[in-house]
């Protein structure tokens, strides 16, 4: 139970970065890589 926990944290805290470093960027450097804006959370939620 305690490995589930760990790993549902540590899997939140790369969700959480991602989505932090995409947010940064803007919407010229997210066209670049061939990413919209509103693909952000998607996009986090699936590099986990």
């Amino acid at each position: 139970m305690f490995d589930t926990l760990v790993r549902k944290y540590n899997s939140w805290q790369k969700y959480r970065q991602t989505y932090y470093e995409l947010s940064r960027l803007s919407n010229r450097e997210l066209s670049d890589l061939g990413i919209g804006r509103g693909d952000i959370d998607f996009i986090a939620r699936t590099h986990r």
